[in-house]
């Protein structure tokens, strides 16, 4: 089985919390333990939140987030001017802001960037899952 959920949203903050339930609330029926959906939901924030402060001049950005042999893949796509994420610096000690890249990496079992000059960027970032006992996802991921 695979599930997944691809939307285009407008590059506005009010489109975060709506990837984000419903993406969790797919977890949550698949029974996808607590720790792991509060990665990916943190995971997926960043990821969206970065595209909103900084892929001008994109009006949209596309989520796609698929489970499948339990793997979480979440693709983010901007078109905006695209990013080196080498060449982000890290962020100062006590800085408000610029943590999210440090966050994604930490939290991901996996993360891949691809930057197309000119025409956007690709965030790429996979978890793998954990279930509750007797949760329906893992009957299902093994079909």
């Amino acid at each position: 089985m695979e599930a997944t959920i691809a939307l285009r949203l407008p590059r506005d903050a009010a489109s975060v919390p709506l990837i984000r339930q419903m993406l969790d609330g797919t977890l949550r029926s698949l029974g996808v333990v607590p720790h792991i959906r509060d990665d990916i939901e943190l995971m997926l924030t960043e990821a969206c939140s970065n595209v909103i402060k900084h892929a001008v001049p994109s009006d949209d950005y596309t989520v796609s987030a698929s489970v499948q042999n339990h793997l979480c893949v979440i693709r983010v796509v901007d078109t905006g001017q695209g990013f080196d994420p080498d060449e982000v610096a890290d962020p100062t000690p006590g800085a408000d802001h610029g943590r999210g890249l440090q966050i994604m990496r930490a939290l991901a079992d996996d993360i891949r960037f691809t930057n197309r000059r000119d025409d956007g960027a690709i965030v790429c970032l996979e978890k793998r899952l954990q279930f509750s006992p007797g949760a329906a996802g893992v009957n299902l991921m093994t079909m």
